[in-house]
């Protein structure tokens, strides 16, 4: 069985910070505790948790704008990868003590397979008589980063091997694992064998598989292995990547569940690209209606929430975005969450909520401002309701019949109806 049927984690969405969209292969500790110190400070009581480190951690001489090639990694005896000393001098297992202290939660980012530099060294896999270069497949790499050589796991030590850094990850205690290349490629047994490994492990630690799109045809198999798969590539601060997501969420919306969550990828918001691989330091370049429009979105879908800027940047409207506890409610316990209609631009969002709730969202993704309206009785809803505006907080009062938004190009409304009663 996979990871989720073995331990079943992420019972809601999970939220957090991820380093990518501003600092891209650069992070450093003294970075990551920053925005630590920010989340325990102005988020967790909201519900944000997670702290991760993305990719490239164990490059000594990593920049900005992409990965150098056949760059020397730090590099353990039994080829696993370590924190790079120049920019973690504490390493990882003190640096997750710290993320844990505040009561918060570490993760790391992977990449799928086997580093080259321990097949060219030939290492010992621990735990295993096995070595790197009795697993490795030369044949399965990366199209866009050259650290690793896929494993071949038909060999015998391949699964040694994914067990093998798994317990290494376990005892710096890693809450939370991005596995990188896993869905670009056609080979679906490394997936399992990183899931199988995690569920052999002494450590709750949830899987999330990257990058997107993932194949529909596979969301049973990826429930069964990962806790978060990724519906898209990198999603970054343009109108056109926002645009898309109305047409991918709609297809994955009914997979998600305890333990499962299809992921429209990070919230490119706030301060990004400090040293980032796409662009320069900048605040995000989506307009405010599209930052609020994305935040709807992903809430009422329930697609992880994983903030992408550098959290201690933050001004006062991005702090508010992630912290109004409606929405945060909304995405946190919704069931049944669904998209209603896409009539030309306009796009309506439903989800059921306890006592008798439920949360609406209407959007205009066109380019002219639209009169978007939902009438009550063609979804099934009683013919009135207690209508409160979520990102205002504005009670509407008692409203018949149905709701009609004026939205401007790109913008949404967001409400929550209580007490419906027929």
């Amino acid at each position: 069985m996979g990871l989720a049927a073995a331990k079943p984690l992420a019972p809601t969405p999970p939220m957090g910070w991820n380093s990518w969209d501003c600092y891209g292969t650069t992070v450093t500790e003294a970075e990551v505790k920053a925005n630590a110190d920010y989340m325990a400070a102005h988020l967790k009581a909201h519900g944000w948790q997670y702290i991760v480190v993305d990719i490239q951690w164990s490059d000594a001489k990593a920049r900005a704008h992409g990965y150098r090639a056949d760059a020397e990694l730090a590099m353990d005896a039994y080829g696993r990868l370590i924190p790079a000393a120049n920019r973690f001098p504490s390493g990882f297992k003190a640096l997750a003590d710290y993320v844990h202290a505040k009561g918060l939660k570490f993760g790391i980012h992977i990449m799928r397979g086997i580093p080259r530099q321990a097949v060219r060294a030939n290492c010992p896999i621990e735990g295993s008589p096995f070595h790197a270069a009795d697993v490795a497949n030369a044949q399965s790499v990366c199209k866009w980063n050259g650290d690793m050589y896929g494993v071949n796991m038909s060999k015998p030590g391949a699964q040694d091997y994914y067990a093998s850094i798994v317990r290494l990850y376990a005892s710096w205690g890693v809450d939370f694992i991005k596995a990188d290349n896993m869905l670009d490629n056609d080979d679906r047994r490394e997936i399992a064998g990183i899931s199988l490994a995690i569920a052999k492990a002494k450590r709750p630690i949830v899987l999330s598989l990257s990058p997107g799109p993932a194949k529909i045809q596979q969301a049973a198999f990826l429930g069964e292995q990962a806790q978060m798969w990724r519906v898209s590539g990198d999603f970054w601060d343009r109108w056109q990547d926002l645009r898309r997501m109305f047409d991918l969420l709609p297809q994955w919306a009914a997979f998600a569940k305890p333990g499962n969550w299809p992921d429209a990828d990070m919230l490119p918001l706030g301060r990004i690209g400090i040293r980032a691989e796409r662009g320069e330091d900048r605040k995000s370049l989506l307009t405010r209606d599209e930052q609020q429009t994305l935040m709807t979105l992903w809430t009422i879908a329930r697609s992880p929430l994983m903030f992408g800027g550098d959290l201690p940047s933050n001004d006062e409207w991005t702090l508010s975005l992630l912290t109004n506890d409606e929405a945060l409610a909304i995405h946190q316990k919704a069931l049944r969450s669904r998209q209603l209609f896409a009539k030309g631009n306009q796009v309506a969002w439903m989800a059921d909520l306890a006592h008798r709730e439920a949360a609406i969202a209407l959007f205009n993704v066109g380019e002219q401002e639209e009169d978007v309206r939902v009438d009550f009785a063609e979804f099934g809803l009683p013919a009135r309701s207690e209508v409160r505006e979520v990102w205002s907080g504005k009670n509407i009062g008692n409203v018949e019949g149905g709701i009609v938004a004026h939205l401007r190009p790109h913008a949404s409304a967001y409400y929550r109806l209580s007490h419906l009663k027929q």
